[in-house]
């Protein structure tokens, strides 16, 4: 019975568990990028113009990047209390906007609206940091792949929310919104106590290799298994029956990763105690790094130019002779120690020191630049899609979130290898991903063949890509000290690319070529639409002109944010081969 205890304590304390329900957690957390889903009705609904729905948008798109608040209360409350805010800010604002589109209470003005949907998605802020902190504190040495997963499945929840709602066939197309007020406070009260820090550098198990590996299995299946159904429910009219039981299968896949925790738990061996024990005096070794790291700062200055070059072996040799000398020098007091100005690239960072480096404001630019413009395409779907003759758009925002998903599993893998394997910055990958979006942006603006698939599937995967990529490297880059004050900073960058991108570019190529065609159609004796164009006529655009300017011009910044990125790497490039190595051995 004891033994028996002692699993189960295990198990609720386990690192594994934590993450499991926070990938639960995410998978309900994306509420944003459903936004392409109910923009439509929005918009019929309250009669409002493309760019009257593009300011909605923004709003949204603020509200889930001011993460000022949920990174400073981070370093105060615990991850219980940022769930509950966030909970109750998602279920306030979205349950508002369901009163108000589903003409429950009087219709409000459209900044009612904008403060509400801000409210809701800001919700996701402490969502994500609660999850984020949680994880990368457990899984230190495992951040691209632990920050690729959570952030992946958050991209995957609008095709999640989307399927599950299907379940109930309502013919009301507001109750989606009732479901994003009610779904994700629900599974966020629920699992509010699991998702903590648990001291997971004392959890390492020799197993956890093949628990990524079952992870990003299931998240391959999960994607696979999507993609599936979004293309019987484009070519099939299915059932009721047979969307309820998928939907299921679909819960099944998404409750498979707690295998991980329990086999972990009650059915691995302990690790030995001395094994506990050196883990435990390499933690103290390094909280006592700080009183160290200006003695070791000295190696750089101190070496010879030729240490870099040596093999891996006799290179750690050297520096170690070195080090060891410093240290004698230091206590003799035959060497005074320098002392430096704020922290160097890889040490911890504040977020005003953060604030004054140039690679901090150049990562932040091509954020804005290539995060901004996917960001412009995903709010804007609905519209893109309706505009191209198709009626269905939840299909195609479903597809995008999957993609999306697949971006930032496959950017937090890949992202991981390069760093790990070559030692070259993270950065590199994201440059990588930006090529990608432009080549799909470029895609659609010339109007190739299955411009919508071919757009949908590149744009998704690389502006996927970016959150996984980008946590990872800011906390290699400026350190884990403030990471939920760091991390929420740079996603401003996204609202704001999407409010110059969505509002002013995107809403009023629109808009103009949407006016154009209602004044033809007045125009033509054969038209229907005989009477003179008023102001409340309902205007939309058809063809793919009404975005195929706006895809090229987005397409060219992406490429300028690639640039951007390069530049990055180039600077950032001596950090990573002191933190993973010298590549060339």
């Amino acid at each position: 019975m004891a033994q028996c205890h002692g699993k189960f304590k295990a198990f609720k304390n386990s690192r594994w568990l934590v993450f499991v329900c926070a990938m639960w957690i995410q998978s309900f957390a994306g509420i944003g990028y459903l936004f392409g889903s109910i923009s439509p009705v929005i918009k019929s609904t309250m009669g409002y113009t493309q760019r009257e729905l593009a300011i909605l948008g923004v709003a949204k798109d603020w509200g889930d990047a001011i993460g000022f608040v949920a990174g400073y209360l981070s370093e105060i409350l615990p991850s219980w209390g940022l769930l509950v805010i966030g909970a109750v800010l998602n279920f306030l604002g979205y349950g508002l906007l369901w009163l108000i589109v589903s003409q429950k209470i009087a219709a409000l003005p459209l900044w009612v609206l904008c403060i509400a949907i801000y409210v809701g998605t800001n919700g996701e802020t402490f969502f994500n940091t609660a999850a984020l902190i949680s994880c990368v504190q457990n899984f230190p040495k495992s951040r691209g792949p632990v920050v690729g997963i959570l952030k992946g499945y958050a991209g995957l929840s609008g095709a999640i929310i989307t399927q599950i709602y299907a379940m109930f066939n309502s013919p009301n197309e507001a109750s989606l919104l009732f479901m994003i007020a009610v779904g994700p406070s629900m599974v966020v009260i629920a699992l509010m106590f699991i998702v903590r820090p648990v001291g997971g550098h004392r959890q390492v198990r020799p197993g956890d290799k093949a628990g990524f590996t079952f992870t990003y299995s299931v998240c391959l299946v999960l994607a696979a298994y999507l993609l599936g159904v979004l293309i019987l429910e484009d070519l099939f009219d299915l059932s009721q029956t047979l969307i309820t039981l998928l939907a299921a299968i679909l819960v099944v896949f998404l409750v498979l990763p707690i295998i991980i925790p329990i086999i972990l738990s009650f059915f691995s061996e302990p690790k030995p105690l001395l094994q506990e024990s050196l883990i435990d005096v390499q933690r103290e070794d390094e909280g006592n790094k700080s009183e160290n790291e200006v003695i070791f700062s000295e190696v750089e200055d101190e070496k010879a130019s030729d240490v870099d070059s040596l093999p891996s072996s006799e290179r750690q040799k050297r520096i170690s002779q070195l080090q060891a000398k410093l240290f004698q020098a230091a206590a003799d007091g035959a060497v005074r120690v320098k002392r430096r100005k704020g922290p160097h690239r890889g040490e911890n960072f504040t977020l005003m020191q953060a604030l004054i480096k140039a690679d901090f404001w150049l990562i932040f630019v091509s954020l804005l630049l290539a995060a901004g413009s996917g960001l412009t395409v995903i709010d804007n779907l609905g519209q893109i899609v309706l505009s191209l003759g198709y009626t269905d758009t939840s299909i195609y925002v479903s597809m995008i979130s999957i993609w999306n998903f697949l971006g930032r599993v496959g950017g937090g893998y890949f992202s991981e290898i390069i760093v790990r394997d070559y030692a070259y910055p993270r950065p590199v990958v994201m440059a990588v991903v930006q090529v990608i979006m432009a080549v799909g942006l470029f895609y659609y603006a010339v109007g190739l063949p299955g411009q919508i698939y071919v757009s949908t599937v590149l744009i998704g995967l690389g502006y996927g890509a970016h959150w996984a990529i980008l946590p990872a490297a800011a906390s290699e880059l400026f350190g884990l000290k403030s990471f939920g004050a760091l991390y929420n900073f740079l996603t401003m960058a996204n609202p704001a690319g999407s409010l110059i991108f969505s509002e002013v570019i995107a809403s009023g190529i629109y808009d103009y070529y949407a006016e154009k065609q209602a004044t033809l159609r007045h125009q033509n004796p054969s038209s229907m639409l005989l009477k003179p164009l008023g102001d409340d006529d309902d205007l939309s655009c058809e063809g793919t002109i009404c975005y195929s300017i706006t895809f090229g011009i987005l397409s060219a910044l992406c490429i300028v944010a690639a640039g951007l990125s390069m530049i990055v790497v180039y600077r950032t490039r001596r950090v990573y081969t002191q933190l993973y190595g010298n590549p060339n051995n």
